[in-house]
């Protein structure tokens, strides 16, 4: 069998198709992939895939395409680098990055971007194929390499990827370049992205589309220029475009003339006062409205004119066409003038030319230079456009620019009648002749647009002798032309007759030269109009050219032509680089032909325009050297002084660009050999007179010109040596030397008052480095180096601070690093020292940042890293021992300087950072071990170390800034990082060796430890987070700097000994976080600290008590900073067994004395992660849910309860309350900030600032809290609440006696009062749901909670919205308790149903007269039981009377806070089930139907029903059920003897079911008689029908009349009481008394049916009676009764099942209650009223609102005496003795006679009698024996075991209103302050000597017996006093 052979060349390559991979060993390939391939057998690779190196494995070799490849590292550990070109490698692996987030961009649903990048991929695509092809020419690919790079830093822009460096479109290596000139590079592309540079140059593109018009018909001519209005002058040439007769260009196909281009426009041409003109010109008759005759003269006249302002350009839309106004003139005269009144808006002087008229034109603004334009825009040069130039030249004259153009402007003309009658029609001709008088074709241009013509015809103006004109023509005419040639302009009339004729009558002439060659000079002329006939002959120029052509140059003797008053008027201007109009220039050329003018022609050049010299610049200079050599003694200094003064003008922005037409002239045309001697001589004389001289500015020309003084010396002298062989070489360097002495001596005197030399030195040493590179032409560099470290060395040092001297200096040393000389190793090492002191001075004084930064970036970029010999190395020792220290501080003093609000200065002063930082890191990249130790040598104290060592870890710490360098730049952070940290392993040394031990430095190593746990969590170390193939790129270069820094970490901290101490807790938090990085390795070197730390704190202290608390602040920020967003769940999964099940760690802390402590250490920190990790994965949501609540409620109470960390509970707190906010549980809000408010008391310690709170008194705080919860409680409708904390804070002004603040506080209490009794308040749906399942939150898994639903929320809109919170769970349908397979799966189930809430405020509920609208708030607040009926069959099913064995499976649900509370969901604390038996089911069934009956009847009776139509179906339902086996069915079923016989116990509870059914009875008959007063009359027959089957159903049930105890109807009553009448005499059931009853309009007043229509429809039957008894109820009537069970309403709405509803209720809020068994239901108990906030918080009457005695009663009520004590006042003998007589308060008498109670309706001893001020709201229902039952068959009186605890406040204490071990939480509100004894009005008091009637035993009360012992539930729940904050 062959081996595996490693490959040679065979190394790197292609997948050509996709392998899959069915053999053994195989590596399945993708089509596309690149492999690196390490062994070869057989025709079989072995290798691997670039972005996944570690799955090796094998594949075909016919799969893979080879590529050539370069092999780093060869071995092992080798690494392929393909050779082919950077750009295509780079678009390589670009395309495989975007690849993958493409299709997470289509995931995310980011469309737009989507696109786009598809479009950029499939563009680059394109390219790469285009390079690869390799046909391209060189600029061609060039162009596609610069634009695939643009593409590629675009898409990596987009994708927030990372910037590339490049260097001439390829990637550059970090490793290959210096530092500094790596953050060059990624400075300019950054700025390049960022900062587009702006342009100075602007081009105005024009087209002209066309006129519209409605009354064209002539052909017109439109010019366009550029007019500046403030200098009343044109900017430019015109553009002229030809238009048809339909106002269209009349050659569409020659697009050049219908496009111009206005160039060179300077940025100062963009303003408002420079506008685009149009004037039009028509072709046609004279007159536009005349009519067409039969000449066919045509005549140029005005049409009209627009304007537009080049400054609305700016702001347009650049495509916009626009729509021109064309205005003409209202004067013909005025038409020259006419742009200017328009843009001056003189109205007077011109109109619109019609309402249809505009001129369609498409105006752009481009900007760059002309040949950017020309690529940028290449299909408006390739189809063609004119070019339409300034007028004159640009603002920057190029050199070898060719222009001869003369531009004359026609102005105005002054012409004489000629006998005629009016004035003439003026015409005027203009022609360009030669010297032979031959017509020049072709050179009279009239615009850009249109080909030069032969001659130019004016503008007509009708009759005007005067005309104004103003037109501008170009005569380009060439040079060789110019001489002899002149202009001829002939003046004819235009007749408007019929024949059309053009009259010649006169001519004018100028020539274009004068004799002395000068050319016509610019300005006005006024031409001499000479006439002459139409037959004249003006072909013979030579007859009218001797005469004379200007009145300026007529002379004095001829008047007859200078009283002429004929003449025209013109401006020439001439822009040419050939000619002159200059006679002096002229004198200076012709210097050999005047030699006697030489000095005058010398001193009058300077004089001479600049133009003019530069376009000669060639000729001048040779005449200067040509004097000079000729006459060098007599001219020198005159010679000297022009040279001086023409270099001095190329230095303007104007001529600059002429310096290269003078380097060639030195270069190629100079030939002054001998001319160095006077130019040396007169330079020196210059330089010795600096200092004697008075008036500097001459000699500062000079200095200003040294440049180019020395290169014509250079030049000379060797143009000298070349001719001569090289003599005179001594001389030429004595020379020099005398030169160089002189300069040195200049530049080292110090400025005097008298004679301020020092500018006149800064003005050399700006020219001074620009010698250095002619210098080497003729010295060696040594030699150079010494003559400019004596310049520069000779300048004061001693010179002031704010001296300008200085920062030139330094600028003249950042030219030399800059120069060729620096460059070169032999002379840097001598100028580096002079360069290090200058630097170094500037750098301490902390001026001229920005040049040092930039002469310390040149010196350190000359370093080249591979440079290892002994001159680059002491270079470096130079450096660092100069400006290593001082740079560290300039650092610092930069990065820590406040920045300062310009905008433009930011930049600069972050450019300044950047570039001190680069150098820091370049100079250190450079330092050896050599340099290290060297440096550390020179310290010759601790403190000088110490101070360095802080300076630089400091220094360090900002480098890993996040704002250092911009967030894309990651190579740039990675060579930073690479650098610190190698730079901390060479100081650690220092570190260890001068500060441990007895020299210990507590702030050296804590800067050290904090510098290293930064380090490490940086972002851009975090490799996990970045792609598998950036992260192989970063390890492959780098490694994990991370676990290198660790390593570093650990060694230090062994080494600290005994001072570890020193940095315990404060080290705990950093070192936790660096626990949390995702790193392995990083993790095994950091616990053994961990272990160290907690042995050194049990050492110290015995306890981890310091350890734990900074573990849990470090913990919880970590969380509030974000830490962890993408991978906390798993860093979490990490950090749990680096405290728990972690081998090495558990192992140590196992074998410690301490590990009791350790373990619950770690215990403690487990369970906080578990709920930071919840709390975390929650606040990653979008919305505000029940899940971040929940989590946030666990955390909070995890701080309260079990860690005790009283800043943390409060910040959490105010998150909660966000959080309610939020989602509007406004409620929940007020419960929240409750906690915080509890926490508090009423005094005046002051509390600091916390949170949003300002620093205040705790009673402001308090008072604000007090203010925001009602505010909170009034948005949620819980006013009661809110009026307990209305009266604290009421009592909290009193006591201050700021009465305007309770003023407001009573107010707002008494409008609560109004918002309960007004409106109307939706009382919520409660459900249970049940989390199952490993996959929920800690907080949730595995438990059950009762849930508080929003407002209209049933059970299948909550059921979805929890399956929306939790969209991967599981619904359960049914309402059994899961099994352990539920409790442990790896999913998430949740089950939900309903649940009936159990009130506890069952005094209130109880109470007669209590209106609904304030008992539906105690039925569903301050809920701490829920209860859940499951209906079942237990035995055998009797298909025919299934009610036998029908059972109710009781489920009531304990919480462990009550609802509402600081979440709209508790958990369940205990679970309670009971059974509930047929009987005991029957028993709830036939109470609850009563309940509704007696609903239904009271409010037929008081009109709260708008038709009879309910009272009808309840009454038929229960009647025609019962005769149809309704009731006959619970006969059937437990008045059988068998049952009796076989549930002997049941004997109660079946009597008890028989009394209910006759009541049933006696409730139906007297339902009927109201029924048949109000049913309608087409019901007549039905009610007939329920009279007749209510007669079958009494005999059915055995009813003949009702029993004795019966006999006081509960119906029966007078004056609307439910209970009694004013005299208790006994009375039966009459109709006669029923029929008073209800002319008395007495309502029956029953417990609500549903909680949703009892609340209105028992306010609305309160109010009515009040209304008819004429009296108001009122508050002051406040009782206090013993609540006992009974049954409240009939609703299904809370049923789990529907099968329960119809047979046994389950969720029927009343049950009969079990003798063994805890009482669940929910029941609405009858009870006098009292206050709507009395159950929770009332206030004590006063001693003068005290009643009289009540002699009898139960312990709840108020008793005659005082003295007298509670058991005796309620005994039971006491009770069965008295009488309920009761003395009215109502003015009204009685009429009807009173009657006797009825068996069930408790008329006990305290019960109270009708009041018509109670008559509203009293309930005759069946729980009316509440205070007292009396057992008729035994005789004796059974006490409710809910007695044994009065609700009332008899005791002082709250502590009766909590169940047994119930500790209510801080922030519930029910009873603040122990509840008082409320006493009874007078006028409700008991007669105390009647009798009371024998009443029956209550049922579910005889069930409860006196011995049964109190349940836990009921024992009082003890308030917590509530912990002081200390300065919260």
């Amino acid at each position: 069998m062959n081996m595996w052979i490693p490959t040679e060349h065979e190394k790197y390559g292609v997948v050509l198709a996709s392998f899959r991979g069915m053999v053994q060993h195989s590596l399945p390939l993708e089509i596309g992939d690149t492999v690196q391939i390490l062994e070869k057998c057989e025709g079989w690779y072995r290798g691997f895939v670039l972005k996944n190196p570690n799955a090796k494995g094998i594949f075909p070799c016919s799969y893979i395409h080879l590529k050539n490849a370069h092999i780093k590292n060869k071995g092992q550990f080798e690494m392929v680098v393909p050779t082919e070109d950077s750009v295509i490698t780079e678009m390589t692996s670009t395309l495989r990055d975007w690849g993958a987030m493409w299709k997470q961009l289509f995931v995310k649903n980011e469309g737009d971007l989507f696109h786009r990048l598809w479009h950029v991929m499939n563009e680059i695509l394109d390219l790469r194929r285009q390079v690869l092809v390799g046909h391209l020419t060189h600029d061609r690919m060039r162009d596609v390499k610069q634009h695939i790079t643009a593409r590629l830093d675009w898409g990596n822009e987009q994708l927030c990827l990372d910037l590339v460096p490049r260097r001439e479109f390829s990637m550059v290596d970090p490793d290959e370049i210096s530092i500094t000139e790596l953050y060059r590079l990624m400075e300019n592309r950054h700025r390049k992205k960022e900062t587009p540079t702006p342009v100075s140059t602007h081009h105005l593109f024009v087209h002209l589309k066309s006129l519209m018009s409605s009354n064209l018909g002539e052909e017109l001519e439109v010019f366009f220029f550029i007019y500046d209005s403030r200098e009343s002058k044109p900017l430019s040439e015109r553009f002229f475009v030809k238009l048809n007769k339909n106002g269209l260009p009349k050659c569409p196909e020659k697009t050049e003339r219908q496009c111009t281009l206005f160039v060179d426009l300077g940025s100062a041409d963009l303003r408002k006062d420079v506008y685009i003109v149009v004037h039009i010109i028509r072709i046609g008759r004279m007159g536009a409205g005349e009519k067409k005759n039969t000449c066919n003269v045509q005549y140029r006249r005005p049409y009209g004119c627009a304007v537009v302002s080049i400054a609305d350009l700016l702001t347009a839309d650049s495509k916009d066409d626009h729509l021109l106004k064309v205005y003409a003139c209202n004067t013909e005269s005025d038409w020259s003038q006419i742009h200017d009144n328009i843009i001056k808006k003189v109205n007077s002087r011109y109109n619109l030319s019609g309402t249809n008229t505009g001129l369609a034109v498409a105006l752009q603004l481009l900007h760059g230079d002309i040949e950017q334009l020309r690529r940028e825009y290449m299909v408006l040069f390739t189809r063609g456009v004119s070019v339409t130039k300034k007028l004159g030249f640009s603002d920057v004259i190029m050199p070898g620019e060719m222009r001869n153009d003369l531009y004359i402007t026609l102005e105005k003309g002054e012409f004489e009648k000629g006998g005629k009658s009016v004035a003439r029609n003026v015409e005027v001709t203009v022609y360009a002749l030669d010297a032979d008088g031959q017509i020049l074709k072709g050179f009279v241009a009239v615009g850009s647009g249109e080909p030069g013509g032969d001659e130019y015809h004016t503008f007509v103006l009708y009759h005007n002798n005067s005309p104004r004109w103003a037109e501008l023509i170009k005569l380009p005419i060439p040079v060789d032309l110019f001489h002899g040639s002149h202009v001829r302009f002939e003046f004819r009339h235009c007749s408007t007759k019929d024949k059309g004729e053009k009259k010649l009558f006169g001519f004018s002439f100028v020539p274009l030269m004068q004799d002395d060659g000068r050319t016509l000079p610019d300005g006005t002329h006024e031409l001499i109009v000479h006439k002459c006939e139409e037959n004249a002959n003006l072909q013979d120029c030579a007859r009218y050219l001797k005469l004379p052509f200007s009145k300026s140059n007529l002379p004095g003797n001829n008047q007859t032509l200078k009283g002429s008053k004929e003449s025209l008027w013109i401006t020439s201007f001439l822009c040419s680089t050939k000619l002159t109009q200059n006679g002096d220039m002229l004198d200076l050329l012709k210097w050999r032909a005047h030699p006697e003018r030489i000095s005058d022609s010398l001193s009058k050049l300077k004089e001479i325009d600049g133009s003019e010299i530069v376009k000669f610049l060639q000729d001048t200079l040779d005449t200067l050297f040509g004097i000079l050599d000729e006459s060098s003694q007599r001219y020198a200094l005159k010679v000297f002084d022009c040279l001086v003064h023409i270099i001095n003008l190329l230095q303007d922005s104007k001529f600059q660009h002429f310096k290269p037409v003078m380097d060639t002239y030195i270069e190629s045309h100079f030939a002054g050999a001998l001319s160095y001697r006077d130019l040396i001589k007169v330079l020196k004389w210059y330089v010795d007179r600096i200092i004697e001289a008075d008036r500097q500015e001459h000699i500062q020309q000079v200095l200003k010109a040294t440049e180019y003084i020395f290169k014509y010396i250079i030049q000379s002298r060797r143009l000298f040596a070349l001719a001569t062989g090289g003599q005179n070489e001594e001389e030429f360097q004595c020379c020099m030397h005398e030169l160089f002495m002189s300069i040195s001596f200049f530049l080292s005197q110090e400025n005097k008052s008298l004679r301020p030399i020092t500018q006149t030195q800064a003005v050399f040493l700006q020219s001074f480095p620009a010698v250095y590179r002619e210098l080497l032409k003729l010295f060696t560099v040594r030699e150079v180096a010494t003559f400019v470290r004596e310049t520069l060395g000779s300048l004061p040092t001693a010179s002031q601070a704010d001296c300008p001297l200085q920062a030139v200096k330094l600028h003249c040393i950042a030219k030399t690093v800059d120069s060729q000389i620096y460059i070169n190793p032999e002379s840097r090492c001598i100028l580096l020292p002079v360069v290090l002191r200058v630097l170094q001075a500037h750098m301490q004084e902390q001026k001229d940042l920005v040049m040092c930064a930039h002469i310390l970036t040149c010196m350190l970029s000359l370093l080249k890293r591979e440079d290892t010999e002994s001159t680059a190395s002491e270079e470096v020792d130079l450096i660092v021992e100069s400006v290593l220290g001082v740079l560290l501080r300039t650092i610092l003093e930069v990065a820590n300087r406040p920045h300062p609000p310009g905008p433009t200065l930011r930049p600069q002063i972050q450019d300044i950072t950047g570039e001190f930082v680069s150098c820091l890191l370049a100079l250190l990249r450079h330092m050896k071990d050599r340099h290290y130790q060297q440096l550390l040598q020179r310290f010759t104290s601790k403190d000088d170390l110490r101070d360095f060592l802080l300076h630089i870890f400091t220094v360090f710490r900002i480098l890993i800034r996040p704002e250092m360098f911009p967030k894309d730049w990651t190579v740039m952070r990675l060579v930073t990082n690479n650098i610190i940290i190698t730079t901390v392993l060479y100081l650690s040394d220092a570190l260890r060796t001068n500060f441990l031990n007895d020299k210990f430095d507590y702030k050296m190593w804590d800067s050290y430890f904090c510098l290293s746990v930064i380090f490490i969590n940086q972002s851009c170390l975090q490799l996990e987070t970045f792609s598998a193939s950036k992260r192989k790129k970063i390890l492959e270069k780098y490694g994990d700097m991370r676990v290198m820094m660790g390593c570093e970490i650990f060694s230090m901290w062994q080494n600290l000994g005994e001072h570890k101490l020193n940095f315990i807790p404060a080290m705990i938090g950093p070192f936790l976080e660096v626990t949390l990085v995702p790193q392995p390795d990083l993790r095994n070197v950091m616990i053994p600290i961990f272990h160290d730390m907690m042995d050194w704190e049990q050492r110290r202290s015995g306890n981890f008590k310091q350890v734990e608390a900074k573990l849990i602040d470090k913990l919880d920020s970590l969380m509030s900073e974000g830490k962890g967003d993408e991978t906390y769940r798993e860093l979490f999964n990490s950090i749990i067994p680096l405290f728990g099940p972690y081998p090495s760690l558990l192992k140590k802390i196992e074998r410690e004395t301490w590990r009791e402590s350790g373990i619950s250490l770690i215990a403690t920190v487990t369970r906080l992660m578990e709920r930071l990790l919840d709390y975390r994965d929650c606040m990653k949501m979008g919305e505000v849910d029940g899940k971040k609540i929940g989590c946030t409620v666990s955390l909070l109470n995890f701080y309260k309860t079990e860690l005790n960390k009283e800043e943390m509970y409060i910040r959490y707190i105010h998150k909660l309350y966000d959080l309610h906010l939020k989602a509007q549980n406004y409620t929940e809000a007020s419960y929240t900030l409750l906690l915080y408010d509890e926490l508090l008391e009423w005094s005046e310690r002051p509390l600091r600032e916390f949170l949003s709170y300002p620093m205040q008194s705790e009673w402001q705080r308090k008072e604000y809290l007090h203010l925001t919860i009602i505010q909170n409680f009034d948005r949620g409708k819980c006013w009661e609440n809110g009026i307990i904390l209305c009266r604290e804070l009421a009592n909290q002004y009193e006591s201050y006696y700021d009465y305007r603040n309770l003023s407001k506080m009573r107010m707002m209490e008494a409008s609560f009062y109004d918002k309960i009794m007004d409106q109307q308040r939706l009382e919520p749906e409660f459900f249970r749901v049940g989390f199952y399942g490993k996959n929920f939150p800690f907080f949730l898994r595995n438990k059950e909670f009762v849930c508080r639903g929003h407002d209209y929320e049933r059970l299948e809109a909550f059921q979805q919205r929890m399956l929306n919170e939790f969209p991967h769970a599981i619904a359960m349908q049914h309402a059994n308790q899961p099994d352990q397979t539920i409790y442990q799966a790896e999913a998430q189930y949740l089950q939900i149903y309903a649940v009936t809430p159990i009130p506890d405020s069952q005094d209130v509920l109880q109470r007669d007269g209590v209106p609904d609208n304030i008992k539906s708030f105690y039925k569903v607040n301050h809920i701490w039981r829920f209860r859940y009926d499951r209906p079942f069959h237990k035995g055998t099913k009797d298909k025919e009377n299934e009610f036998k064995s029908l059972w109710v499976e009781r489920t009531t649900l304990t919480l462990v806070q009550s609802l509402p509370g600081i979440s709209r969901w508790f958990e369940v604390e205990r679970r309670e089930l009971v059974e509930v038996s047929p009987l005991e089911n029957a028993i709830e069934v036939i109470e609850n139907k009563n309940l509704q009956l007696r609903t239904l009847i009271t409010q037929c009776q008081t009109r709260q029903m708008q038709n009879i139509n309910p009272l009808t179906m309840c009454l038929n339902g229960v009647i025609d059920a019962a005769v149809n086996g309704g009731l006959a069915r619970y006969q059937e079923a437990f008045f059988v003897k068998d049952y009796i016989m076989n549930h002997p116990e049941d004997g109660d509870k079946i009597s008890r079911l028989r009394e209910l059914m006759f009541e049933q009875a006696q409730i139906l008959e007297f339902g009927l008689t109201v029924h048949e007063k109000f049913v309608p009359q087409d019901m007549r027959p039905l009610h007939k029908k329920l009279v007749d089957q209510f007669h079958l159903m009494k005999s059915s049930l055995g009813i003949q009349e009702f029993p004795a105890y019966a006999r006081a109807s509960p119906i029966q009553f007078t004056n609307g009481s439910p209970r009694a009448g004013r005299n208790s005499v006994a009375n039966v059931l009459s109709p006669e008394g029923v029929a008073r009853v209800v002319a008395r309009r007495s309502p029956l007043s029953y417990p609500a049916v549903n909680r949703y229509s009892s609340s209105s429809l028992s306010s609305q039957a309160s109010n009515e009676v009040s209304n008819i008894t004429g009296q108001s109820e009122s508050s002051d009537e406040v009782f206090n009764m013993q609540p006992s069970p009974s049954t409240s309403s009939l609703s299904s709405n809370h049923s789990a099942s529907p099968n329960v509803t119809s047979s046994a209720p389950s969720s029927a809020r009343g049950s009969p209650q079990l003798p063994d068994k805890p009482k669940h239901s929910r029941e609405n108990c009858l009870s006098p009223r009292e206050r709507p906030c009395s159950a929770i918080y009332p206030n004590p009457l006063d001693s003068t609102q005290r009643p009289v005695p009540h002699p009898a009663g139960d312990a709840s009520l108020p008793r005659s005496d005082p003295n007298i004590s509670t058991p005796d006042k309620g005994s039971p003998a006491k009770t069965r003795s008295q009488s309920p007589v009761m003395t009215s308060r109502s003015p009204q008498k009685s009429v009807v006679p009173p009657l006797t109670p009825s068996p069930t309706e408790c008329q006990s001893a305290g019960l109270v009698s009708n009041s018509p001020m109670l008559s509203g709201s009293y309930s005759s229902g069946i729980s009316s024996l509440s205070r007292c039952s009396v057992s008729e068959a035994s005789g004796t009186e059974t006490t409710p075991a809910d007695h044994a605890l009065p609700n009332s406040a008899s005791s002082g204490s709250d502590e009766f209103f909590r169940r047994e071990n119930k500790t209510p939480p801080p922030y519930c509100i029910h009873e603040r302050n122990p509840r008082r004894q409320m006493p009874l009005p007078p006028s409700l008091s008991i007669h105390p000597n009647v009798d009371a009637p024998p009443i029956p035993p209550k049922p579910h009360q005889i069930r409860k017996q006196d011995t049964e012992p109190l349940r836990p539930d009921q024992f009082p729940r003890p308030r917590p006093i509530p912990r002081k904050v200390s300065q919260l």
